[in-house]
């Protein structure tokens, strides 16, 4: 998108008056940035926005997060728009499984049921027989029968969690969120130490040296609504930054300190933060309502196969 913004352009209100001419859906996800959080129609984590996608009577979807998030959006509503704001807003979990290795990695073991995050493009879903989110993945592998062998992918570090929690051997592919992965096991275990009344939450994507500190371990919608249900008054948030700006809202009287938090080297400023989500702004979706560009398009047999595992999950959930 190339074209020019007049500067005197107030960009929440044209934002609002796009979305009405549009018939279109704004769905963002908490790791956007606040003004975005704040503009959406439907704020939430994937498995959340992956209902709304399917349920919308909109005409146009515009999808406030990463790639895979707005393809899975198309996934289910291949006759409507479906926009991204920015094309190369991607995920690092999704980079790690092409469907091409998987589809070697499978065949290496025929016996066994494939179970892919979310975090994973239309591709390498059409390779597998049941998606999850970190919302549902335990309700997810619970429902495979236990004499059945799993692969579980991208993220090794949700799939050790559901593994040793439940139980279950899996294999995992080795993914990580670039994100979550950077998290500080000192740093956190300093935090508790300087803050002893605070309780440490955390995504199942960190490492399992940083979930051995957590007091709760849960997904991004689960750990917001920890923050509203218990009785502490201090956290330490170990996931996105930007989750705080929805946690501050609804629970303003809280403190919520983002990991890491303190003592950080100029190398890990922001480390916290995803940079592919930070790459939508309110000018890109401005562009994105006016011009309908980017859109999500996909070839339709890959999007039936892919279709199927990610049904699977939304009829078990």
């Amino acid at each position: 998108m190339t074209a020019a913004i007049d500067p005197s352009l107030d960009l929440f209100a044209e934002i609002d008056r796009l979305r009405k001419e549009r018939n279109a859906v704004i769905l963002a996800h908490y790791y956007q940035d606040p003004d975005i959080q704040d503009i959406a129609d439907y704020l939430g984590d994937s498995l959340e926005l992956a209902k709304r996608a399917r349920d919308t009577k909109a005409d146009v979807i515009l999808f406030c997060g990463v790639h895979f998030m707005a393809e899975t959006a198309k996934i289910l509503n291949p006759g409507k728009v479906v926009v991204l704001p920015d094309l190369e807003a991607g995920c690092s979990l999704a980079d790690a499984c092409p469907a091409d290795q998987l589809r070697a990695w499978k065949q290496k073991h025929p016996d066994h049921f494939v179970v892919m995050y979310i975090n994973c493009a239309a591709a390498t879903k059409a390779e597998s027989d049941l998606i999850c989110t970190s919302s549902n993945a335990e309700k997810m592998i619970r429902s495979i029968p236990e004499d059945r062998p799993i692969l579980f992918g991208p993220d090794k570090n949700l799939g050790a969690f559901l593994s040793k929690k439940l139980g279950r051997k899996m294999d995992f592919w080795p993914g990580t969120c670039m994100v979550h992965e950077t998290f500080s096991a000192q740093k956190i275990a300093a935090l508790k130490a300087k803050h002893p009344d605070a309780k440490f939450i955390a995504h199942p994507e960190c490492e399992d040296h940083v979930l051995a500190l957590a007091d709760y371990v849960g997904s991004t919608s689960k750990l917001l609504e920890f923050v509203q249900k218990d009785p502490g008054q201090k956290f330490i948030v170990g996931t996105e930054i930007n989750i705080l700006h929805t946690m501050h809202k609804a629970v303003p009287s809280k403190q919520l300190i983002a990991v890491p938090y303190e003592d950080r080297t100029a190398a890990c400023q922001g480390c916290n933060a995803c940079p592919h989500m930070k790459r939508n702004t309110l000018e890109k979706i401005y562009l994105a309502l006016r011009d309908l560009q980017p859109r999500i398009e996909m070839d339709e047999s890959m999007r039936l196969r892919a279709l199927k595992p990610l049904q699977r999950m939304l009829e078990l959930s």
